[in-house]
């Protein structure tokens, strides 16, 4: 039995489970042979993973078993055998506390699962905010042939005769219940029509940011982002993924091949170009940390600063993800990029092995308002803003493109909840000192403050500002919001209170200034106040917190880094390789 695969290139790693006439090799292929697997399967054929994130409690990828059989087809015909393996899926609408806090262990799940079995190469099958991250940061850490297939975004919603997007909708409506502006018929009538077919959220939420980021990234075929899950062309590439991820193996196309400093630097302007969740600052941090490339927030500044929001889509914008598709989808964009001369590395390599560039050079553009030309575009900056200031020593995001302009810069008084549960009690006080000028501060929700950093950070506005017509207010936070939510909100404050940042030394009516041209957030109190203020915590009470907890949960406490570091544990970071451990018997 041939231990190489059929180009006489390197050694397959299956080969070491099925490619000898021992006894181990007799056990390994006997029991695969019990799902009726014929002998010539084994014989020197790359052997492809397919991981799996399909889950009926992930409503997003509860389509993925279809999607499955598509990519088993395409490795099938290009000479491969695919088997297909479930992997921990953290779905985001039913997960509590978060998603996020997941995130980690399913990065564990799939990492192991690729060293610790026979496959070659792995198709990711991704959908779900945090599956994307996830199953990328444990295939980096292995470092093998790797494809993604997303599942793809629900269709439009519709509600009243009108589109709707996922999850925004729903901060926009039950905002507007609270003003008094729309009943709670109306409200509850939205529901049925926000999702109304499989996929993902139909906005620039971070499952089609995370998509676009997988595509920007060279990861994925051309399109992989956008087309609709339901749409019969979803299937086609997985199918065209299927076949591809057999010629990655014989052409020896590792992961990190693709994922080098130049695919992460493109991903970032790429983000601004799209309007893309602040999540994606997270999630590329830590996937770049898995394979090894260096990146820091002051990249997301020096490489995104001055690039235009060029989508016109929900939440910074009008349209949705199935509008985006049929303007071009990411493809477009790229395009735009590139003949503006904004593409930061065209040549980058990507899984199909050709450049960035080649791949989208005359791709179509067939809708000006939803792919905007660059001098028309959505936002002019659309870069993250990344602040630091006595507040943030270790800084802090803000998506300029879901914003409100005239708040970007801003002083205001602060509103301080001492965590999420004080906020949701207070916050429709009529008695709470509040004005449309206060800047609402949310402390205690950052990794271990809240494990796994909950989408908690676009609070709602009080109702009694919401009724005097106020649609907007400073708001920050060591916590996250969703990619669908909107507003002018500081996120992810490092150091976090709980781990004895500085947020946690704030008090109501201390004056906080807010300046995203400058890059500042800053707490007017004298450094030895602060210090002051911190010194009268608890100094026992992190340690109290991790002694109580137990399990999963203490793990995370004990091992997770800050929002600047991409909230991976600190014994995950690093590419371990996919070295085959040894035999089992």
């Amino acid at each position: 039995m041939s231990h190489n695969n059929k180009d006489g290139r390197r050694p397959l790693r299956s080969a070491q489970w099925f490619g000898t006439t021992d006894k181990n090799g007799f056990m390994y292929r006997s029991w695969m042979r019990n799902q009726g697997i014929p002998d010539h399967e084994f014989q020197g054929k790359p052997i492809i993973g397919i991981c799996n994130t399909w889950s009926e409690l992930t409503p997003c990828n509860a389509h993925f078993r279809k999607l499955a059989e598509h990519v088993k087809k395409g490795v099938l015909e290009a000479g491969g055998f695919p088997v297909e393996f479930p992997v921990f899926s953290n779905g985001e609408s039913n997960l509590r506390p978060t998603a996020m806090f997941t995130r980690n262990l399913a990065s564990m799940d799939v990492e192991e699962a690729i060293r610790g079995n026979p496959v070659d190469a792995v198709v990711l099958l991704v959908g779900c905010d945090k599956t994307t991250p996830a199953l990328l940061m444990g295939a980096a850490s292995c470092d093998i042939p790797t494809i993604v297939v997303s599942g793809g975004p629900m269709l439009n919603g519709k509600h009243q005769g009108k589109d709707i997007g996922s999850g925004t909708v729903v901060w926009q409506l039950s905002e507007d219940v609270k003003a008094g502006k729309i009943s709670l018929h109306d409200f509850m009538a939205a529901e049925a029509g926000m999702s109304r077919s499989a996929g993902t959220c139909n906005t620039m939420g971070t499952a089609s940011t995370m998509a676009s980021m997988a595509e920007a990234l060279g990861t994925s075929l051309p399109h992989n982002a956008a087309i609709p899950a339901v749409d019969s062309r979803r299937y086609v590439l997985a199918h065209l993924s299927g076949m591809r991820i057999v010629e990655m193996v014989e052409e020896g196309l590792d992961l990190s091949r693709v994922l080098t400093r130049e695919a992460f630097e493109n991903a970032i302007r790429v983000n601004a170009a799209i309007g893309g969740s602040t999540n994606a600052v997270i999630h590329l941090k830590a996937i770049a940390g898995r394979i090894g490339v260096e990146l820091d927030l002051q990249d997301w500044t020096r490489i995104g600063r001055g690039t235009p929001t060029l989508v016109d889509l929900q939440p910074s914008g009008r349209f949705l993800m199935e509008d985006f598709y049929y303007a071009g989808g990411l493809p477009a964009v790229l395009r735009r990029l590139g003949e503006a001369g904004r593409l930061p590395h065209p040549g980058a390599l990507t899984v199909n092995g050709r450049s960035l560039w080649d791949n989208v050079r005359e791709a179509p553009i067939y809708n000006n308002e939803v792919v905007r030309p660059l001098d028309t575009p959505l936002c002019a900056d659309g870069s993250m803003s990344i602040l630091r200031g006595n507040l943030a020593p270790d800084g802090a995001v803000l998506k300029p493109s879901a914003a409100t302009a005239e708040l970007m810069r801003h002083r205001g008084q602060a509103v301080v909840f001492q965590d999420f549960d004080d906020y949701k009690a207070r916050i429709d006080d009529p008695d709470l000192e509040v004005t449309a000028d206060s800047i609402l501060v949310l402390r205690n929700c950052g990794p271990r403050g809240y494990q796994g950093m909950a989408e908690v950070g676009n609070m709602g506005l009080p109702s009694k500002l919401l009724e005097q017509g106020v649609t907007d207010m400073v708001r920050i936070s060591d916590a996250r919001m969703s990619g669908t939510a909107y507003g002018t909100v500081v996120l992810h404050v490092a150091p976090e209170a709980a781990a004895g940042g500085p947020l946690a030394a704030v008090r109501d009516g201390d004056w906080i200034e807010l300046d995203c041209e400058a890059g500042r957030l800053h707490l007017e109190v004298s450094d030895d106040e602060i210090a002051a203020r911190l010194a009268e915590r608890d100094p026992t009470e992190a340690s109290r917190l991790i002694a109580r907890q137990g399990g999963y949960r203490q793990l995370y406490i004990e091992h997770v880094l800050q929002a600047d570091e991409g909230c991976d544990f600190d014994f995950l970071v690093g590419r371990r390789g996919a070295e085959v451990p040894r035999h089992s018997h």
